[in-house]
């Protein structure tokens, strides 16, 4: 079982603050968004009839709504359908190779939607904080895993790597920052692990496996490395 100890007040207390002021945050955008909308009348011309088999109105307002349930969802059920039955094929004829079908079809999907220059960006993260791994120090691989959060807001960083997505489309830019902010995640999440247990010796194939297991790409749920390389 281990031995399970307290966290230092001191690091209690810089979560506590930080969660505070992200609370406070996001309360006070809820609180703005509010105001903006006090007088309901403005929103008349956003909700229109769609929802007809529960009787309600859609508020087609919200563009990325609309785009998930019309131009994008045939694409995600086809993929999401792809990755269910190709799995359970494979894991009929070769179960070894199943967890390198989840990478490699993950991996086209995103390659499909996004393009390949987008895919080598991710490629280029992922082997940086994988080669972070390799030096042991868990300090080193949370600042690079912090620094490469960083550079998907600012410019001109941002600018640089968003021009590596190829073709336009309303979602793109969701996608981006979706799909970049929790590969960065997931692969620092992949570091530590691999700087707490240095004796498994994890490869860069357990993170490229890890990264591109296609239903948590874009959007998560985000799952640690060491439960998902156990499943």
């Amino acid at each position: 079982m281990g031995i399970k100890t307290a966290l230092p007040a001191a690091e209690l207390g810089l979560y506590s603050l930080v969660l505070s002021g992200a609370l406070a945050y996001a309360g006070r955008g809820l609180l703005e968004a509010s105001q903006d909308g006090a007088h309901r009348k403005a929103f008349r011309e956003s909700v229109r009839p769609g929802w007809e088999y529960i009787g309600r109105k859609m508020d087609v307002a919200d563009f990325e709504w609309v785009m998930w349930f019309t131009s994008f969802r045939n694409v995600i059920i086809f993929a999401l359908s792809g990755h269910v039955l190709f799995a359970k094929l494979c894991t009929m004829v070769a179960p070894k190779l199943r967890s390198w079908m989840y990478a490699v079809y993950g991996a086209l999907a995103v390659m499909g939607t996004m393009g390949p220059w987008y895919l080598l960006l991710l490629l280029g993260h992922c082997v940086g904080l994988y080669v972070a791994s390799l030096l042991g120090q868990p300090w080193l691989c949370l600042g690079l895993g912090l620094a490469s959060l960083a550079s998907f807001k600012m410019d001109p960083l941002i600018s640089w790597q968003s021009g590596f997505v190829t073709g336009t489309f309303d979602l793109q830019e969701v996608l981006f920052h979706g799909g970049s902010s929790f590969t960065v995640l997931r692969c620092t999440s992949f570091a530590l692990e691999s700087c707490a247990h240095p004796d498994r010796h994890y490869s860069l194939a357990d993170l490229l496996k890890y990264n591109f297991y296609l239903p948590f790409f874009f959007f998560g749920p985000i799952m640690t490395f060491d439960r998902f390389h156990a499943q």
